[in-house]
């Protein structure tokens, strides 16, 4: 499944299903046990938009915490240094977190699954 995110100010923005589901959790649009047809569609509002970055940007700097503490740690106790996802949450928020100020600014919703 795909998820396809789209908005009148923007071009869309096209996530596999386990990334732009991550997305949807961390700014609180879905929960973690939510089935797909619940996550299927949705509609994110430009008042929810502030906050919705505010998550996301919390998440990354949660993720590149526990990285960098992990990292640390093995080095600490002379192991190898962990390895971590090729593509980082940073990444992969980026382009959403774009869509996101554009359509903010220009007081449009993004939409998914319609």
């Amino acid at each position: 499944m795909l998820y396809k995110f789209k908005s009148k100010g923007t071009g869309d923005l096209i996530m596999l299903q386990p990334n732009g589901r991550r997305m949807l959790e961390i700014i609180g649009k879905i929960r973690p046990g939510d089935d797909e047809k619940e996550a299927a569609q949705g509609i994110l509002l430009p008042e929810q938009m502030s906050a919705a970055m505010q998550a996301l940007a919390a998440a990354v700097a949660q993720e590149e915490a526990r990285q960098k503490a992990a990292l640390a740690d093995a080095l600490a106790h002379e192991q190898p240094a962990p390895r971590f996802e090729a593509i980082s949450l940073r990444q992969r928020s980026l382009p959403f977190m774009e869509m996101m100020r554009r359509c903010e600014k220009a007081g449009h919703a993004i939409v998914w699954g319609v």
